[in-house]
């Protein structure tokens, strides 16, 4: 049993030491491309038409005959 845990330890320290994941400049790249996705979705969702689509669809909603 004691064997089995030495070998997954090792075996996790194996793989939080490899180079497997992102680096600094990736992680920087995919922060910007989030950010500006974030800002594009912001701009279409508060654009006039989306929003009163959006109120209709509430307004609706809520008066929806049960």
């Amino acid at each position: 049993m004691a064997r089995r845990i030495r070998s997954w330890v090792r075996g996790m320290v194996r793989r939080a030491r490899s180079d497997g994941g992102m680096t600094t400049s990736e992680y920087a790249v995919g922060t910007i491309a989030a950010c500006a996705f974030a800002a594009v979705l912001y701009k279409v969702v508060t654009s006039p038409p989306v929003t009163s689509a959006l109120q209709s669809l509430l307004k609706d909603t809520l008066d929806a005959k049960f």
